[in-house]
């Protein structure tokens, strides 16, 4: 089969085409906007990128569209497509019926966290060699890729693992098709990381979100399992509009919770208050731990010793542009980070914060997301940087004013619509030792490079 993906270079819809590829479809997609690290992961596999929604792409005639949902009406191949009565389909719909179907589905949903969650839970089951099929929304460093299909367990080398772990996300689907994207997948096991008002551009409001996670539940079978966050009262209202299938609490007693807390970051792991183990790892920030307690009890659903999972993920790698060094240059480290919610800004500068004791944190920030951009969030946004020691705000394309929301930081905050004005005032600013925090969800028009060259 044919497939032409529109809105390719997605993390979700980049997933679909290296599975559909690895399935032995042919696979073709366009989009606007291509950058790293999903355009050069597609290329890697063979396949044919095109720029833009031109209506020409009809001439290649594919058995089937798939349709991502940056796509709009009014894009000229999508108008073609429904003009001419042509085939599509929306990306979770394509990979609930071709892929999905049949297997254990372990989906990791949460307003922060899901990326990580679903290496980590991806991670454990690969370690323990069940090799697991998967779709994450970033590119775990443990296996190089975003998305693979189920491989051969070793303990059963002849057969295809029925495990598929999926970053279950609640945006949604496509234009024809306003539900969540989550409630196609049907899991076995569902992992409730936390929930909080988000995607201001599709959500009125938090309850909006609460009842597309309850379809969600609606969905778990009875003898399957829901990991939640015990700490989340929008989970526990979620959950008390109906729910069939048992749930396992963490953070919180009565569940899993983490212990001890040592100054390298490794820490307990305990159950019904009794001690599992230690995981020791390289990871800061309480963020990690929950999540860490999330993926070891979502494993164990799947046959996973908790000792394995302890085990596995000392030997786990974080997912790229999550607290990613990018380089040193002139002894100032660069980051790069995901983090576009306030929230997430919070959690990653504090995580930065304890990793690096009292050296100089130079927070810049891309408000780019359809939530930032539209200013739901904008009241939160200097409380969430407060752990920096200066920030720095690309301000361009905003329909606010970042120099009065981030007001309550006085001189220790600056906003620039000049991408270029932004980079000469870090670089005049950066000084040895300090540690550049770039956040973005998207390419922040390669600063980080252009940093680390004007440092050297």
């Amino acid at each position: 089969m044919h497939i032409h993906i529109l809105g390719i270079c997605g993390t979700f819809m980049g997933g679909i085409a290296a599975i559909a590829k690895q399935a032995g479809h042919r696979v073709t997609g366009c989009d606007t906007h291509v950058y790293p690290p999903m355009s050069t992961q597609l290329e890697a596999m063979g396949i044919e990128l095109i720029e833009g929604f031109g209506a020409e792409q009809i001439v290649l005639e594919p058995d089937m569209y798939v349709v991502g949902n940056v796509v709009t009406r009014g894009k000229p191949l999508m108008e073609e497509i429904l003009d001419r009565g042509l085939p599509y389909i929306s990306g979770p719909q394509w990979l609930a019926e071709h892929v999905l179907q049949g297997r254990w589905v372990l989906a990791v949903a949460g307003t922060h966290g899901k990326t990580t969650t679903s290496a980590m839970l991806a991670w454990i089951l690969e370690d323990a060699g069940l090799a697991p099929g998967f779709l994450i929304g970033g590119i775990p460093e443990n296996f190089g890729i975003s998305a693979r299909l189920p491989g051969s367990p070793q303990q059963d080398p002849a057969s295809e693992s029925p495990f598929f772990v999926i970053e279950a996300d609640e945006y949604d689907t496509a234009f024809f098709d306003k539900r969540s994207k989550f409630v196609h997948y049907r899991p076995r096991t569902a992992v409730l990381n936390n929930l909080e008002f988000d995607h201001a551009d599709i959500f009125a409001d938090l309850p909006a979100i609460e009842t597309q996670f309850h379809h969600l539940v609606r969905t778990v079978p009875s003898k399957g399992l829901i990991v939640a966050n015990g700490r989340e009262a929008a989970l526990e209202r979620v959950l008390a509009r109906g729910c069939w299938t048992p749930v396992e609490p963490f953070g919180v007693d009565g569940g899993w919770q983490v212990g001890d807390v040592a100054a390298d970051g490794s820490f307990e792991v305990l159950l019904d208050g009794v001690q599992q183990g230690r995981v020791g790892w390289g990871l800061m920030g309480e963020h990690n731990r929950l999540n860490a307690l999330a993926a070891i009890a979502a494993a164990r659903h799947a046959g996973v010793t908790v000792k394995q999972s302890i085990d596995a993920l000392s030997r786990f790698v974080n997912v790229k542009r999550r607290m990613e060094v990018k380089g040193v240059a002139n002894g100032v480290t660069v980051y790069d980070d995901f983090a576009h919610h306030p929230t997430a800004i919070a959690t990653t500068v504090a995580g930065l914060r304890a990793k690096v004791g009292n050296a100089r944190i130079l927070a810049v920030l891309e408000p780019r997301s359809n939530t930032m951009k539209l200013g739901a969030m904008k009241d939160a946004l200097a409380g969430s940087l407060g752990d920096a020691d200066l920030v720095y705000c690309y301000g361009a394309n905003l329909g606010w004013d970042p120099v009065q929301a981030l007001a309550p930081l006085g001189n220790a905050a600056a906003s620039f619509d000049d991408l270029d004005a932004l980079l000469f005032a870090v670089v005049a600013e950066a000084r040895p030792g300090d540690q550049i925090l770039v956040m973005s969800n998207g390419g922040f028009g390669g600063i980080h490079g252009k940093l680390l060259v004007a440092l050297a």
